[in-house]
């Protein structure tokens, strides 16, 4: 029996409070409205700004309404379509996008930039156009994490914040395409536009940096210099193409910059920050070589400041933000999904654990203790 225009009851992973472990739920999720779309999640990957936003709980990030239902990497079914959906069919395979696209605004008509801001505040605070969620618990709003909400089995998202993809893509493979590995891949080859032949540093080896390693592969770097002070993670970044992996803390009489720069004789051309230390970032920035030196930061933090030596900027490196890698969302989701589906792209080792929903407070665990990865939980 179809279930459009109905409201349905699923289970949801629920964060009643920063700082405590989430609870699984039986939800509401009501029909979508104009422009939404209801998806089935089927899967989706625990990501460290999930992790953040409930266990740092406000505490140097900006803060979230709560109870919020966390997740923003996932992947699934359209259940059903609101109004005025045209490019949306009930059982198509989709990706839902914490980043939108509208196609129309200037930032989209831009070739400089992917950052829409269609519904950009509402979903920055948990529900979409209208200003409410569309799960609820026993009468109580639940919000929606950066407009998504993928930890829930059903949610609804806006249709310029989801992606068509082919029918025969994995669904439990294809999520971590929603943020993670997405932002450290299109880290290294849009934003820093490594060069063939060139020397990188990546700093920080979980899901993004290693992503940024395999970036730098793809676009021919010569020498890639893998930092973490996690040695469990380098097998994997040399895997994904690091040719040097560096643990600093073995090294305590030198900053991480003395390190690179002697390792380089100079310094490197390109260097990556996927942790989101501004510490880190300001050893980034000064890792790289005068006169032409790039430093890219992808690691997620919102409201901390960076130190920089003018001398630094001055002699002539450049500093860059990059948000999802630089992607235009919905138009390059099928593309990604096509790298992985040719063997051009890889997921498959960047997943280290799968786990159903109602072990969600495992997956965390494992991510804040350094053991995974991604863990990708299954909804269904």
């Amino acid at each position: 029996m179809s279930t459009a225009g109905q409201v349905i009851t699923c289970k949801a992973a629920v964060a009643w409070e920063p700082g405590k472990p989430v609870s699984i739920e039986d939800v509401e999720v009501a029909p979508p409205k104009a422009h939404e779309v209801r998806i089935k999640i089927i899967a989706s990957g625990v990501c460290h700004t999930d992790w953040e936003f409930l266990y740092e709980g406000g505490i140097g990030v900006k803060p979230r309404p709560f109870p919020l239902v966390l997740g923003h990497e996932g992947a699934g079914e359209v259940e059903s379509v609101g109004p005025e959906v045209t490019g949306f069919s009930p059982g198509d395979k989709v990706i839902p996008l914490f980043l939108p696209q509208c196609g129309e605004c200037d930032r989209c008509r831009s070739p400089k930039t992917n950052q829409c801001r269609k519904n950009w505040e509402n979903a920055q605070n948990g529900v979409l156009a209208d200003g409410t969620s569309r799960i609820s618990h026993r009468g109580q709003q639940v919000y929606q994490f950066l407009g998504v909400g993928s930890f829930s089995q059903y949610t609804v998202v806006s249709d310029t914040s989801l992606s068509k993809i082919r029918p025969d893509a994995p669904l439990e493979k294809v999520c971590l395409l929603g943020c993670g590995v997405s932002t450290g891949y299109g880290a290294a080859i849009n934003t820093a536009k490594v060069e063939r032949d060139s020397v990188c540093a990546v700093f920080g080896l979980g899901a993004v940096g290693l992503a940024a390693v395999m970036g730098c592969k793809a676009n021919e770097a010569k020498r890639i210099i893998a930092i973490d002070i996690n040695p469990v993670k380098f097998e994997k970044a040399r895997l994904l193409g690091a040719t040097d992996c560096v643990n600093p803390s073995l090294q305590p009489e030198k900053t991480i910059q003395e390190i690179v720069v002697e390792m380089t004789d100079g310094g490197v051309d390109y260097a990556l920050e996927c942790v989101g230390s501004t510490s880190i970032m300001t050893s980034a920035l000064e890792s790289t070589i005068d006169a032409w030196g790039v430093c890219v930061i992808a690691g997620w933090t919102e409201t901390q400041a960076i130190s920089i030596e003018v001398e630094q900027m001055l002699l002539g490196r450049t500093l860059k933000g990059t948000y999802f890698g630089g992607w235009k969302s919905v138009e390059s989701m099928p593309m990604l999904v096509d790298k992985y589906m040719n063997h051009q792209l890889n997921l498959d080792d960047f997943i280290t654990h799968n786990l159903p929903l109602d072990q969600i407070n495992t997956a965390f665990d494992l991510l804040r203790n350094g053991q995974s990865i991604r863990t990708v939980i299954s909804l269904w």
